[in-house]
């Protein structure tokens, strides 16, 4: 790459990451007891206040945002579609079911065993879900998101239902909004797992950019197409699984971030996984942030922020595709 090209990508890298590290530091400081960062070494309450709530919070918020936003981007891979993401095709459904199934077995289960069956319910709900959507006509391809929210609100609705006879439905209501004030030091660090996860993406990006080819053009390019999909439905449904094991549901980071990296950059999986993770790092915490402003001293969970931002991206990407057919 010459060093002309190389210059807008370091400065737009470097924007970038002042971003994040700017919001990062917002993170840290807002919040309803006051935390003067100055004072954090010579405080021992700030301190304390710091390394067990603000600095969980703030990483369980970057690493679920990073997470969910190459969760989508796997997503819209397999399923050779730009308006899917685990919100919106059952598999954050599928891992709030899972785990509504084991706390009504074993009410008694740790976190990770809820962890691990959610990530078997997502996967098989995931699966249900691509095997049906590579059936509809890829003329129409507005058929796999609208197929996607109907089978995820039936699976919801079943989850519902089944709290409701359980008197769950409190517990529920956890995991179906996304929300990091109950983060803590000791209750969030599952979320590592999801960096391990897109770790194992960053491995096997080239592999995921020929895929999205299709399955007769990549098996011609010498690619295990039937033991990629299976990995890249385990990446997304253990992803999924941790974020709605600690954090619940936060809607749209998958389907905003990637399309909006991909506008911007192209679809070479390699070349964009980074931007995607860190434009989903920012998106979540950013809504955190707002979410604990809008209505200070009070909180608005950070699953209500992001579904009406992006609820909004997903109609302007779809007017947008519209505008431009």
């Amino acid at each position: 790459m010459s060093a002309r090209a190389l210059q807008p990508s370091l400065r737009t890298g470097t924007i970038a990451g002042l971003g994040l590290a700017v919001l990062f530091v917002l993170s840290l400081a807002v919040g309803v007891s006051p935390m003067p960062l100055g004072r954090v070494l010579s405080d021992p309450e700030a301190l304390q206040l710091l390394l067990v709530s603000r600095l969980p919070r703030t990483l369980a918020a970057i690493l679920s945002g990073a997470g969910l936003a190459i969760a989508g981007l796997i997503m819209q891979t397999l399923a050779r579609n730009r308006f899917v993401e685990p919100a919106t095709a059952g598999t954050a459904q599928s891992a709030e079911l899972g785990i509504l199934l084991v706390t009504l077995l074993f009410p008694a289960a740790a976190l990770p065993v809820k962890t691990l069956v959610a990530g078997g319910a997502a996967l098989l709900g995931t699966s249900i879900f691509l095997a049906t959507a590579h059936r509809l006509p890829p003329a129409q391809p507005f058929l796999v998101p609208l197929f996607g929210i109907v089978y995820g609100g039936v699976i919801g609705a079943a989850a519902t239902y089944a709290a409701w006879q359980a008197d769950l439905l409190q517990f529920l209501a956890v995991w179906t909004n996304g929300d990091f004030s109950g983060v803590l030091r000791g209750r969030y660090e599952l979320l590592w797992i999801a960096a391990v996860m897109v770790a194992i993406a960053w491995f096997v990006a080239d592999r995921l950019t020929i895929m999205a080819l299709g399955r007769e053009a990549s098996i011609g390019l010498g690619i295990d197409y039937a033991r990629m999909v299976q990995i890249g439905l385990v990446l997304v449904s253990v992803i999924t699984a941790l974020a709605v094991a600690v954090v619940g549901m936060i809607p749209f980071v998958g389907l905003a971030v990637p399309n909006i990296v991909s506008r911007l950059m192209g679809d070479n999986v390699r070349g964009t996984l980074g931007w995607v993770a860190a434009g989903g790092a920012g998106l979540v915490l950013a809504c955190d942030i707002a979410g604990r402003l809008i209505r200070y001293p009070y909180e608005i969970p950070v699953g209500t922020v992001m579904g009406v931002v992006g609820g909004a991206i997903f109609l302007w990407l779809l007017f947008r595709r519209g505008a431009h057919a």
